[in-house]
């Protein structure tokens, strides 16, 4: 099997584990009105107090600064806390059970502090990156970009480990790195499979509700037409953040204990992930 044919399939087995547990897509919904919520509180009260200090001082204090920082905390925090909590109910789903919302997010909340801890590196290495995009432009943005690959490579199954372990920090990074090393020959096969597919549903989605726009013509029905594209954008995020989280998670349980889920039992799971 070719590594395209197995991205999909991948895609495919995840999607089974998905459409027999909907409720596993309630904590990407979570996320997103939570992650509202905080940019709401913080670039709401932020615009106000830049716009004063600006007014006062000619300049950005660093209590500005401060504020920024704590944005970027609590859109982490709100991130890792969801994520883990599907995390540890797709856990549940591929040993057979039933998962449930309530129990996700009381498996999060038990594990709020190791969690807050991870959101703040997390939110410091998004901090650093964006800086380093800043000073540097052009070859800021290529460095930045393979730094962020290789994090994003090296601390994929952090969660997992926090949450199926109950893992800290430094551990489940160092666990995180330790299960790349059997895994890294075709650790993004999956990944790359649900955000090709993503990308193509958003975008034939987007095609319909357009030309079918087109056609009809009016301003009202372009109104119309770009709500129900945001509309549709929204739902394939909210599906394939629920496919990665399943996906991660039966990454783990092959990469730790070399068990292979029975919803990917028909793909060629081992070969997919043969250390190199």
């Amino acid at each position: 099997m070719g590594r395209i044919a197995r991205s999909f399939a991948l895609f495919g087995a995840s999607w089974r584990v998905l459409r027999s547990r909907k409720e596993l897509a309630v904590f990407p919904v979570l996320a997103a009105v939570a992650g509202l919520l905080v940019a709401a509180v913080f670039l709401g009260s932020g615009y106000w107090i830049s716009h004063a200090e600006i007014a006062e001082h000619s300049r950005l204090t660093p209590g500005s600064y401060v504020m920024l920082g704590l944005f970027y905390l609590a859109a982490a925090f709100v991130t890792v806390f969801f994520n883990a909590a599907l995390i540890s109910q797709a856990d549940v789903a591929l040993r057979g059970d039933d998962p449930r919302v309530a129990a996700g997010l009381a498996e999060a909340g038990r594990r709020w502090l190791p969690l807050l801890g991870w959101a703040a590196v997390t939110a410091t290495v998004s901090l650093i990156l964006r800086e380093i995009e800043r000073r540097f432009a052009f070859v800021g943005y290529f460095v930045s970009g393979l730094i962020g690959a290789a994090w994003n490579l090296i601390t994929y199954l952090v969660l997992p480990v926090m949450m199926i372990e109950d893992a800290g920090v430094r551990h489940g990074a160092k666990r995180s790195a330790e299960l790349l090393k059997r895994t890294w020959g075709e650790q993004a096969a999956g990944r790359f499979g649900i955000g090709l597919v993503g990308f193509l549903l958003s975008l034939a989605g987007f095609a319909v509700i357009l030309g079918v726009a087109f056609l009809l013509g009016g301003t009202i029905t372009i109104f119309v037409a770009v709500g129900l594209s945001l509309v549709w954008g929204f739902l394939v995020s909210i599906v394939c953040t629920t496919l990665a989280g399943i996906y991660q998670t039966a990454l783990y349980r092959y990469a730790a204990d070399g068990i292979v889920p029975e919803e990917f039992g028909k793909v060629d799971f081992e070969g997919a992930f043969a250390g190199r």
